[in-house]
Formats: structure tokens, sequence, C-alpha cells
């Protein structure tokens, strides 16, 4: 895979020399802002950078440990979510957000279509490059995206599951995982906390589109607010990944 990138300013990819059909994807690894964006910052408290608004708690750790247990490769994002999504669609009009849980961010309130277009050009797609690589790089790959998710949101009530389960219309891979999951005896949602697709979306983009088996994983981001958290999840998931796999015969 020597034609990607270890790593740039919008990517990490992790593993690139293990033979696993995983592809283990983390769209909302990292809070960075890149210099070049409103010189490094967004406007924001450090407190509200700090939060599930500029990227998913506890998802890059799960994502790499994952990886490594399914011997697959991982690519991770390496740029805040409020900076430019890289989990919508470029269409999308929540592509760079404004307000967030109750946080305006001051530096897209007044953001130009130039400025959208730099952020595209220099992060969004480089990312979007390097993961269709790594799908493309066997032909039976199998998308497994790692999120988190906040346990409440502002003036909201609190979310009950420990898990979530997302997927479009392709569940073939999602159904035997949120059983397993229950057979855990954990509290499973399913397509909770959000509807599993949006038109765009990483999955949509490289998995749906190539009739790609994939599921989308939201783990409440308290359970995987540290590095403990984050290894026991991972080795908690993988086998039940492997497991759900053999029992779809894909």
């Amino acid at each position: 895979m020597t034609d990607i990138m270890a790593n740039s300013s919008a990517f990490v990819v992790d593993g690139a020399e293990r033979q696993g059909r995983w592809l283990v994807t983390c769209d909302h690894a990292s809070a960075k802002v890149p210099d070049w964006v409103n010189g490094g910052g967004l406007g924001l408290p450090s407190a509200d950078m700090q939060r599930h608004i500029a990227y998913d708690i506890g998802a890059a750790g799960v994502t790499l440990a994952l990886a490594q247990h399914l011997n697959s490769h991982a690519v991770l994002s390496q740029f805040s979510r409020l900076v430019i999504d890289p989990n919508r669609g470029e269409d999308d009009p929540t592509l760079v957000m404004k307000l967030y849980d109750g946080s305006i961010i001051p530096a897209n309130r007044s953001i130009t279509d130039d400025e959208i277009a730099e952020r595209a050009a220099r992060l969004y797609r480089p990312y979007h490059d390097a993961y269709a690589k790594l799908a493309q790089h066997q032909d039976d790959t199998i998308i497994c995206a790692v999120h988190s998710f906040t346990p409440q949101l502002r003036g909201r009530p609190p979310r009950p599951w420990e898990i979530g389960v997302l997927y479009a219309d392709d569940d073939r891979l999602a159904a035997p995982l949120i059983r397993a999951c229950i057979a855990e005896g954990w509290c499973v949602g399913d397509n909770q906390p959000y509807v599993g697709h949006l038109p765009g979306d990483a999955i949509d983009q490289h998995a749906l589109r190539y009739g790609r088996p994939n599921v989308l994983i939201e783990i409440r981001n308290d359970l995987i607010a540290d590095q403990a958290g984050q290894t026991l999840w991972a080795a908690r998931l993988a086998p039940i990944l492997e497991k759900a796999l053999l029992e779809t015969n894909l």
C-alpha cells in the first residue's frame, strides 16, 4: 500500500501491513484545528473543544485497538469535525457546523464558500481518498466505523444505551451484531442514538455504493473516556464482530 501515506495533516493510517478483511475507521478522531484555519482555533473556549462537539471522545483509542485485534487497517481523521465534518456529504448543509449542542462556533458563523472549499481540498478529500484506497485494497473489505456519543445532549433526556449499532438499508452485519451485543447483556441502541444513514456520509460513500458489508458502532463516551475503557471495549467488540461476520457467511 505504498501509494497511501501513513499520515498527513488530514488522516493517519494504522496497520497498513495487516492483512485482515476489516477496515476500521474513525471519522471524528481528533479535535485538532490546523494553523491555517482561523489561526489554529475556532473561537470556542477550550472546554468546548474538549466536548463531543469537537470530536468523538475515546473513539480513536478504540479504533486503533480494535484494528489490532482484527489484524486489519485503520484510518483516522486528524481534524475536528467542527472544521469540516468528514461524515457528511460535500453538499450537506451541516458539513461545516455553525451551531452544535448549544455552542455557536464563531469561526464558522460567516464562513465563505472559498473557505469551505479550502477545508474540503486540504482535509476532507485527502481523508476520503485514503479511506477509498484502503477500502479498495481487497475485494472483500468489510467496513466498521467507530464513533462515540455523549450521555446527554443539553436540555435533552439522558441516553440509556451503552452502545449503538447503526445501519442503513444494508443490515447484513448489523443484525447479527445487535443480537450478539444484546446477548452480552449490554443496553443496545438499534439505529440509536441516531438514524444510521445520511446521503453522502462516509458509509454511503465507501460501503453502500459498492455493496460492501458495513456497520457503524457508537459507544457512549463516558465508557471509553480513558485508555482502560478504550482497551476494554475494543477487546469486547473484536470477537463478537468476528462472530457476527461468520454468521452472515459474507
